[in-house]
């Protein structure tokens, strides 16, 4: 068997097709125009990279982007401050503070300013809850992004078995709240979980978010399951001075002959996140303004 590779890279952009169509809709209707501000604190090369590229996609698909970049030793009251005013400016939407923020400001503090109404990225505790208890939700982008995948590529999911590897906050338990709430049985795994190669592979879904380069094997997968792979980790380079491998949690060519489906690391989940956070500043959007939530880009 050789796996159908789930194309992330072409979804994400039809994501964002659908999310460009419905921004001129409002635009042309209401006359209202959503905007995103991201708030980037510190220097970190990669943080740097994602926020321009968030920018970038905001304004392609019609959105104002509101870009926010302090020095990493800017006091923490300071950026509270700002979540403040943001939180109070009607042309902001959707609000998402990059993380990892320095060391000295307190990241929990940090996401409990943010308006849940504006929380883009699904993180504030008050979406958590609504979330596992059912009820309508700002979701974190990533988990959302493997949803709409598996959604586009069964139809349904109800009765079927997942797994879910890992348990942060970001993904994992999000990822298993979503998944029960499209009835799937849900088992939550995680590097401690006794005999997890046999857990594994009880399910029809897997979904990969460990964090451990290349752990789940071919021999875990049950033939023809769907292998989600959330992990992006950098292989240490082979010579000196050129960049490791970019791998997933998943060991791509071992499962890819055992799966039924798999996506990839790079062009698998990665631009989805992106997507799904323009999806739901619409959403945000459409909430404020007492309109009709965007079709087929909320749970």
């Amino acid at each position: 068997m050789s796996a159908t590779i789930i194309d992330g890279k072409a979804f994400a952009a039809e994501v964002r097709g659908r999310v460009a169509a419905q921004v001129a809709a409002m635009k042309a209707a209401h006359g209202i125009t959503p905007g995103l501000a991201v708030v980037l604190v510190g220097e970190d090369p990669a943080s740097q990279v994602y926020v321009r590229s968030k920018g970038k996609q905001t304004v392609e698909v019609g959105m104002n982007s509101f870009e926010h970049k302090l020095d990493a030793d800017t006091p923490e009251a300071e950026l509270l401050a700002l979540i403040a005013r943001l939180n109070a400016d009607p042309a902001v939407n959707g609000i998402l503070v990059q993380l990892p923020v320095p060391d000295h400001i307190d990241e929990a503090k940090v996401l409990a300013a943010i308006d849940p109404a504006k929380d883009v990225d699904g993180f504030h505790i008050s979406n958590v809850g609504l979330l596992a208890t059912g009820q309508k939700a700002m979701v974190p982008c990533t988990p959302l992004g493997c949803l709409m995948l598996l959604r586009d590529l069964h139809g349904s999911l109800s009765g079927m078995e997942a797994v879910v590897i890992g348990r942060s906050n970001i993904v994992g338990k999000p990822m298993a709240q979503l998944l029960i709430g499209d009835s799937c049985t849900v088992t939550v795994a995680h590097s401690r979980t006794k005999d997890l190669p046999d857990v594994v592979r009880r399910a029809d879904i897997v979904v990969a978010a460990v964090g451990r380069p290349e752990m789940v094997t071919g021999d875990w997968i049950k033939p023809g399951a769907t292998v989600i792979d959330v992990g992006i980790n950098r292989l240490p380079p082979a010579e000196e001075g050129a960049k490791g491998k970019l791998v997933g949690d998943v060991d791509f060519a071992s499962v890819a002959q055992v799966a039924g489906a798999v996506t990839p690391v790079p062009g698998g989940v990665g631009p989805m996140t992106i997507a799904c956070l323009l999806a739901n500043t619409l959403t945000a959007t459409a909430r404020a303004n007492g309109l009709a939530e965007p079709e087929g880009l909320t749970v």
